[in-house]
């Protein structure tokens, strides 16, 4: 018995470390550390299948944390996609849902919810959400040379920080320009599974950004290291968005590489498929350290998951797009939903249904056609299974079965598009005042003919906040 009680007490005295390790992380505040990539696929690591590909920082995190392979941003643009990260909101309701649009001047933050709860909140490398009267941060290190992160002001606000922080680290690789001059050539490149056509010329140097953001990420893991931060720390790395789906809802421009390291609570080399959207991450931090989680805000914790637990978060993700306030600019915009196995999207200005958007006002009605028209091979809706088509390429709405299936996603649909206030459920097809790119004006990327050109006036578009 006696030899019993001393094995016993030996074990507990081997694991009293770890216990003791466990209690800080629980008794201190966790910092929150997320890097954010600009404009790369999911597929386009090493980890996520891309052997060619040199992403070996991002390979080593999941090794030491996990690795979600269907975690969405719900747009597929660069300022809609920050906006939920940082609002916990989708686009419609925060008000960015259109790139370079501003959230509305009454959205509420994760500055001002972790500010509350005693963290510091900083912004280091691209911003590109506005406006400033709501984005506070406590800190804000612009990029250097409008291009590169700040990584001597990160450095020492890290050695120097003296409370918790929430830390976001903002790429503005491997966005374009590329280079020209590259390590890659043609055959380095590797072609993803929805790659179609000749090739694109823009890889070899988006392919050099990568590996020069690689090494961008390399810097500040070394730095959370060598200011004995990485144990206390949720270091997250993400990327906005997919280059390859941009600005549209296919799979690969929504789906992102999403990897949570955190010792002691994050299994390493661990994966989750639950279905997760960017405004999970607010909720995700306020549950981890004890906040109460608005009721306002459209995100849910994944706190659970991150601990190991299997169970769903989300039965369905939404996502959205449209073709205004963009180079390109026309009138078309998209919904869609997916579940588990199934997805559904409605393109609202489709050739197929365009006569019934039409309204009094002419010069509108021809923006709309000419919307419509640029986009003539894509039906009003589209359904794919994507158990076996994850790329969407084959088209279901009319094939015989699937009745109950449409009839449920559909009903989500429009139950999430009246729960946002989105302006299609009330208007027949709204032109979205423009920031940058104006319907009717000619540029580099649009044309449009002498007889609409600079007809638009205020009162055409739908009121705003903005």
């Amino acid at each position: 018995m006696k030899l019993i009680q001393q094995k016993q007490i030996i074990f507990f005295l081997f694991l009293l470390p770890f216990y003791c390790v466990e209690a800080q992380q629980n008794k201190t505040p966790p910092n929150f550390i997320f890097y954010l990539a600009d404009d790369q696929d999911q597929l386009d690591y090493g980890v996520y299948g891309n052997p060619k590909v040199h992403t070996p920082a991002v390979d080593a995190l999941a090794k030491e944390g996990m690795r979600f392979t269907n975690f969405y941003t719900s747009q597929a643009i660069c300022a809609p996609s920050r906006s939920q990260i940082f609002t916990g909101m989708y686009p419609v309701k925060n008000g960015c849902m259109a790139n370079h649009l501003p959230v509305k001047p009454d959205v509420k933050t994760v500055i001002n919810y972790l500010e509350s709860a005693g963290y510091e909140v900083v912004l280091a490398g691209k911003g590109h959400v506005k406006p400033n009267t709501v984005f506070q941060w406590s800190k804000y290190f612009t990029s250097v040379a409008h291009r590169y992160l700040p990584l001597k002001d990160l450095e020492n606000y890290l050695k120097t920080a003296d409370k918790p922080f929430c830390v976001f680290v903002t790429s503005d690789y491997p966005h374009g320009p590329y280079p020209k001059s590259s390590n890659y050539s043609k055959k380095d490149v590797f072609k993803l599974p929805y790659d179609k056509g000749n090739f694109k010329k823009f890889k070899t140097g988006y392919y050099q950004n990568i590996e020069d953001d690689n090494t961008q990420l390399e810097r500040v893991l070394q730095m959370v290291e060598r200011y004995g931060l990485a144990h206390n720390s949720v270091f997250i790395y993400a990327s906005d968005h997919g280059i390859s789906g941009k600005w549209g809802v296919a799979e690969q421009g929504l789906k992102v590489p999403f990897v949570v390291r955190w010792p002691g609570v994050v299994q390493p080399n661990s994966v989750s498929e639950s279905l997760l959207n960017f405004v999970d991450v607010l909720p995700t931090f306020l549950d981890i350290i004890g906040a109460k989680i608005p009721k306002s805000i459209d995100g849910k914790s994944f706190y659970t998951t991150l601990k190991g637990d299997n169970q769903p978060i989300h039965q369905y993700v939404y996502s959205l797009a449209t073709k205004q306030n963009i180079q390109q600019c026309k009138v078309f915009p998209t919904r869609a939903v997916r579940n588990s196995r199934y997805k559904l999207i409605r393109n609202y200005n489709s050739v197929d249904v365009v006569a019934s958007n039409y309204g009094s006002n002419p010069v509108v009605n021809k923006f709309i056609k000419i919307g419509a028209e640029s986009y003539p091979n894509i039906p009003f809706e589209e359904l794919y299974d994507l158990k076996v088509d994850p790329y969407q390429s084959n088209n279901i709405i009319n094939k015989p079965g699937l009745a109950n299936v449409k009839k449920e996603l559909s009903k989500a649909l429009q139950s999430w598009m009246e729960d946002q206030n989105d302006f299609l459920v009330h208007q027949k097809m709204p032109l979205i005042k423009p920031t940058l790119h104006p319907l009717d004006r000619n540029s580099k990327w649009n044309k449009v003919s002498s007889e609409v050109e600079g007809k638009l006036t205020k009162n055409d578009y739908y009121p705003v906040h903005y």
